[in-house]
């Protein structure tokens, strides 16, 4: 029989995670006295297996332009059509462009438009089924962009295959390799811009005038004139700047022809270009003129255009980081004057007593920019700071930098738990965010600037719960617990309110990923619905997560599985040592290197966890050639890499002793392995090598769950679940007794 039995769906998981999630907004309307926002939000629905998107449009007034609140009138709900790929208002808000996908009822295949509304009228319509494949809206690749006269749009999908008529009996082209971008992005391959136009440039916005025949639209590719000897380049994140000036991010491949995993990744060789479009032919192809923005061994994305009063481009800025080296560090911001032609670091990585650094998402919001008072322009962004996200502006000119979510701070006792996230800017003195803490789910919230702070909070929207759920979450507490004599440790831990009757409550560490990530302060169903169960969950921020400044993602490298392990097991021993747990009572969790350190904690120290989870975990560094990131275990160990670097003797028997697979013989304590099936980042080898090597010592029971379809994150709606009952499943028949003798 199976040591892992299955104990029923969880009480409350299903209804946590099918809370809606705020992932993006848009100010339809914005001025004095009038806004109109709308929402998007993520929605998982169980019954059906899906994850689908719901919008939601609040429409706010004020009966005067100095009115001090805003007045919600109205708030109407829309669910989102399946058909629509992205969509995007135009800078005047008169035009909104649409790529739409929908089924071909005759072939069973995709029929893809791209579409351009005015207001309620569509303006143009294109089928561009047999121009390219599928639009790319991902968060690497995504271009949609208006130009400014709104008579043309910018967008990226992916080009179709070149097809080699008269080959005769050679079959060789039809096999030859060709790279894509691995992990979440492995459908891409060619991803190539393209300009529809539906009407010809002008100096000012053109208004509507009625549908525009088929005759006079035109959809064009983008080919940069690049020199032969330059490595190839894949354009993305493309922007107008002027009707015949672009700006964008270029992909390189590395020298010796990889085309390394982006997702998760801020190191890859990439680079903001401008270009020019010198050719305006009627062709289905345009040339144009690539000019590359130098910046040594920098990483760069995320170009964002500032415009000033009179709708001129002024300013282009964009995120850098090192190229290689840790595939995620402290963010450096750059700006490049379109008159003086020469970029310029605004924030660098440097920290500061007040300040860790910066580390944003992947890309900033649309339009970063808002003006306070005065001439001052700021860009605005979230930023790990320690345990928490916050929002930070920081000036255009002079790189001072404000946290703007600090004035908030004794507006709510929860406030210093807060986890907040940028959703949108109007531009001007307002900002929509969501907010949640470990225990309070997100709400959708508008700030608005007062006395050159944003200080006012007005909350647009809250989910409600089931009664039931609500008393159960409020027997929950949560705070942040450092550990002495290890600094930049301390961990997340939520735990319950009421004291013990007997025994202290069994305490799951989960451990995050990367190295370089961060556990926070946010709402996250699969951990609070631990928490409910009656565990106490212990995330620790162990040296090399971010938000804690460069120096102690540096102080990581070459140590893995040595720092980050001893961190780790020092935040169980003060959770004991405060009472928090107790000995005895520990079991631990983690994916991905977060796998790696739980897959070390119970080789290293084989007496105090009862039981462990590992998702997708990386368990011989040594064996990666096969990841879309090769270059991980090189650059996190403190190997070297470069052009044609492979594993050698040396240098694999020093991953070796630094992986877990070197502890293996140690390991007592019970282990549940879950493995996504099509994970290219870690290579499924890793999890069933270890499997079989737990199994074959016959010291403890071992299981493992394969997730058909499934990648990295294993977060498809079933996987998610399955995910977090198994570990519910494997704790309980475990937790309560003690590690298998030797």
């Amino acid at each position: 029989m199976s040591t892992l039995q299955y104990g029923g769906l969880s009480r409350f998981y299903t209804e946590l995670a099918e809370i809606p999630v705020p992932t993006s907004a848009h100010f339809i309307e914005s001025n004095s006295t009038t806004a109109v926002i709308r929402v998007s939000y993520s929605v998982r629905d169980h019954e059906r297996n899906h994850k689908h998107t719901v919008s939601k449009t609040f429409t706010l007034t004020k009966p005067e332009p100095r009115a001090a609140d805003w007045t919600l009138v109205s708030s109407t709900v829309s669910h989102d059509a399946s058909d629509i790929q992205a969509s995007v208002l135009s800078p005047s808000r008169k035009r909104h462009a649409v790529l739409r996908e929908v089924a071909d009822p005759r072939n069973g295949g995709k029929k893809r438009f791209v579409e351009i509304w005015a207001d309620s009228k569509l303006e143009a319509s294109l089928d561009v089924t047999k121009r390219h494949g599928p639009f790319h809206t991902d968060d690497v690749f995504k271009s949609l962009s208006f130009s400014p006269s709104e008579t043309a749009l910018i967008y990226t999908a992916e080009a179709n295959p070149v097809i080699v008529e008269d080959l005769g009996d050679d079959p060789y082209p039809s096999f030859r390799f060709n790279p894509n971008f691995g992990e979440g992005l492995y459908t891409k391959r060619k991803p190539t811009l393209y300009i529809f136009r539906w009407n010809g440039p002008s100096s000012d916005v053109v208004d509507f005038d009625g549908r525009v025949p088929k005759k006079d639209l035109s959809l064009v590719s983008l080919s940069p004139a690049l020199s032969p000897l330059a490595p190839r380049v894949v354009f993305g994140q493309a922007s107008f700047a002027t009707e015949t000036q672009i700006f964008a991010t270029g992909y390189e491949l590395t020298e010796d022809g990889r085309l390394l995993g982006i997702k998760a990744c801020f190191n890859r060789p990439s680079s903001i270009w401008e270009l020019s479009l010198t050719d305006q032919s009627d062709t289905d192809t345009v040339y144009c003129a690539a000019n590359k923005i130098e910046i040594p061994d920098r990483s760069s994305r995320s170009p964002r255009i500032f415009f000033d009063g009179d709708k001129k481009p002024r300013t282009v800025v964009w995120l850098s980081n090192p190229t290689f080296g840790p595939h995620a560090s402290t963010v450096s911001l750059y700006t490049y004057d379109l008159g003086e032609k020469l970029p310029r670091v605004l924030i660098g990585p440097e920290q500061t007593i007040e300040f860790p650094g910066l580390y944003p998402e992947y890309n900033l919001i649309d339009n970063p920019f808002v003006r306070k008072s005065g001439e001052e322009t700021y860009i605005v962004t979230q930023s790990l700071w320690r345990s928490r996200t916050k929002v930070v502006s920081i000036a255009l000119k002079s790189g001072c930098i404000s946290g703007e979510t600090k004035t908030l701070d004794s507006h709510d006792d929860r406030q210093s738990l807060y986890n907040w996230s940028l959703l949108s800017s109007d531009g001007n003195g307002s900002m929509v965010c969501s907010r949640s803490t470990p225990t309070s789910p997100p709400q959708v919230v508008l700030l608005t600037i007062e006395n050159d702070v944003f200080a006012k909070i007005q909350v647009l929207d809250k989910p409600v719960f089931p009664t039931k759920l609500q008393q159960e979450l409020g027997k929950l507490t949560s705070y942040v617990v450092p550990v002495p004599n290890r600094y930049p440790t301390e961990s997340v831990v939520i735990s319950s309110k009421e004291p013990p009757k007997d025994q202290k409550p069994i305490c799951v560490t989960i451990v995050h990923g990367g190295p370089h990530a961060t556990s926070i302060t946010a709402f996250t169903p699969s951990v609070l619905a631990l928490a409910l169960e009656g565990y106490t969950v212990s995330m620790p921020n162990y040296t090399g997560s971010m938000g804690f400044g460069e120096k102690h993602i540096q102080a990581l490298r070459g140590r893995c599985g040595e720092l980050d392990v001893g961190d780790c097991i020092a935040t169980v021993w003060e959770l004991i040592r405060l009472g928090i747990s107790e000995e005895g009572r520990q079991v631990v969790s983690g994916g991905s290197h977060g796998g790696f350190i739980a897959a070390h904690l119970i080789g290293q120290y084989p007496d105090v966890f009862s039981a462990a989870v590992l998702r997708n975990p990386v368990i011989s560094a040594g064996e990666l050639a096969a990841s879309d990131v090769p270059d991980w275990a090189y650059g996190e160990f403190g190997v070297a890499f470069g052009p044609g670097a492979h594993m050698n003797p040396q240098s694999f028997a020093q991953l070796y002793s630094a992986s877990p697979i070197s502890h293996v013989d140690k390991v007592r304590t019970p282990v549940l392995l879950l493995i996504g099936e099509d994970d290219l980042r870690v290579p499924t080898s890793q999890g069933k090598g270890y499997y079989h090597a737990l199994k074959g010592s016959g010291k403890a029971p071992v299981e493992m769950l394969v997730l058909p379809k499934e990648s990295h994150p294993l977060d498809g709606v079933e996987a998610a679940r399955v995910s977090v009952e198994a570990a519910r499943d494997w704790f309980a028949r475990f937790s309560r007794s003690k590690v298998m003798p030797e």
